[in-house]
């Protein structure tokens, strides 16, 4: 199939900015630079009922908001398939033969799931479904021999197990799946945005988090209390940009064109920096930028999103189609999978006449 892009979210909320410079942003930009062959992005409602098993009205409540975020940031179902990952039941399928090629230990080794688990407290009580979710995201992958995942740095261990069942399939099986390599954002700083308190990660479970859809009253509401330097008490006082969130998200978000428009004093975020460490710049006339800042970038996805909240069934079909077109490819994948593993009982016709063969032997 050449060149394939795959990426995806899990449907537990509206998107917000930390998705938008992990990966999202980039997506829109891949799809039309059109060096790939196909694009699949899709929302993994599997995964997110590992951990909300017992409120499944979430996960079909935000399949509608994260798709108008995909479709309100520029994504493109002509040039992208978009679609569920429930509607998809060729990935069960290949996710149960992986977990034959995976350790339990080698599952908990993952600094991501460590993490993770830790995070919902299932340290005493862990969902199997939970536990597996690296294998299934790696059935998420291999089945559409996506070569390209573009996503955060936190995603490297799954990536890195993929590769690992892959390689293990083919060894054992036969040469089918395709090993995949991640694509980090380019920007350094928006690899692992931090929430609005400074805390490591933006996540909606923490609350700290700006999203795509926020009007721009909220926007301003929550850069107004982003955590800043504890030290810089009054303006004269030398200011700190390293765990800054405010600068660390200027640094994501902000160009040389934005200092021009609305803080002409300053030609670049580095002339800013200078002049906050030297002392003598509020954090309030930075948060004041940063939020001129993200309006502008927010504008036209609000607009956009608008007009697709306009007609919320022709949204469905939009994921109705790019959930048929996906099975479609991961079915192909999985009648090779199948004859690899030799399970394909019924189409191998060799297999067939061979048994016929020996019986009539006897």
């Amino acid at each position: 199939m050449g060149k394939i892009i795959l990426t995806g979210d899990r449907p537990t909320g509206k998107l917000h900015l930390g998705h938008y410079v992990g990966s999202l942003r980039r997506r829109v930009e891949l799809q039309n630079q059109g060096d790939y062959d196909r694009m699949f992005v899709f929302m993994a409602d599997v995964q997110a009922l590992t951990d909300n098993a017992d409120n499944p009205e979430k996960i079909r409540q935000n399949i509608i908001e994260v798709a108008l975020d995909y479709l309100s940031a520029g994504l493109d179902p002509q040039k992208c398939t978009l679609y569920i990952q429930s509607q998809i039941p060729e990935l069960a399928e290949l996710t149960t033969f992986l977990m034959n090629l995976v350790s339990v230990s080698r599952v908990q080794r993952n600094p991501t799931v460590k993490t993770e688990i830790k995070m919902r407290n299932f340290e005493a009580n862990i969902p199997m479904g939970f536990f597996a979710y690296p294998v299934s995201q790696a059935a998420d992958i291999a089945a559409f021999k996506a070569t390209t995942v573009p996503a955060g740095e936190d995603q490297e261990p799954m990536l890195e197990l993929t590769r690992e069942l892959v390689r293990r399939f083919n060894q054992v099986y036969a040469p089918v799946l395709v090993e995949p390599n991640i694509m980090l954002p380019e920007n350094a700083t928006a690899r692992r945005l931090p929430g609005t308190d400074g805390k490591e990660k933006m996540s909606k479970s923490l609350g700290n988090c700006i999203y795509l859809s926020d009007d721009a009253d909220t926007v301003w509401k929550k850069v107004k209390t982003m955590y800043t330097d504890p030290t810089h008490l009054n303006i004269s006082d030398p200011g700190h940009v390293e765990g800054n969130a405010v600068f660390t998200y200027l640094d994501a978000f902000s160009t040389d064109e934005d200092f021009a428009e609305f803080w002409p004093e300053f030609k670049s975020l580095d002339e800013l920096k200078a002049a906050y460490t030297a002392g003598g710049i509020g954090d309030m006339k930075c948060k004041k930028l940063l939020n001129s800042v993200l309006n502008k970038m927010l504008e036209p996805i609000r607009a956009r999103r608008h007009e697709y909240e306009q007609d919320i069934p022709e949204i469905y079909n939009i994921l109705k189609k790019g959930s048929l077109d996906a099975r479609e490819v991961a079915a192909k994948t999985m009648d090779e999978v199948r004859a690899a593993m030799q399970i394909n009982y019924f189409e191998d016709e060799a297999l067939i006449q061979s048994q016929a063969e020996r019986f009539k032997q006897k």
